[in-house]
């Protein structure tokens, strides 16, 4: 029997509560799929969008991989360093301008 592609539209509010369901559930996301009626590779897909959405990676354990961590923790601390030099500056700059006033 050939299968009928339904082109079922579906509200983002129903979206949103089926992924909460799959990510808050001890439920395996097949399961909550079936009993809400949509296909499961829909709401992978759901799911996987939601997690690309807030910076989750699928491919290394549902999070960014360690060494992407480093290289962002490494840049930070580099442009706090940055901020605080800039910050000194411009206290002398503050301090130097405020006298010259009186």
């Amino acid at each position: 029997m050939k299968r009928t592609r339904r082109n079922k539209s579906y509200t983002d509010e129903f979206k949103d509560t089926a992924v909460q369901l799959a990510l808050n559930s001890d439920v395996p996301y097949q399961d909550i799929a079936h009993d809400l009626e949509i296909s499961p590779s829909t709401l992978h897909g759901w799911l996987a969008k939601h997690k690309e959405s807030i910076g989750l990676d699928d491919r290394i354990g549902g999070k960014k991989s360690k060494e992407t961590l480093e290289e962002e923790n490494l840049r930070l601390r580099r442009e706090l360093e940055q901020v605080k030099e800039e910050r000194e500056i411009l206290k002398k700059a503050a301090a130097y301008f405020a006298k010259e006033a009186r």
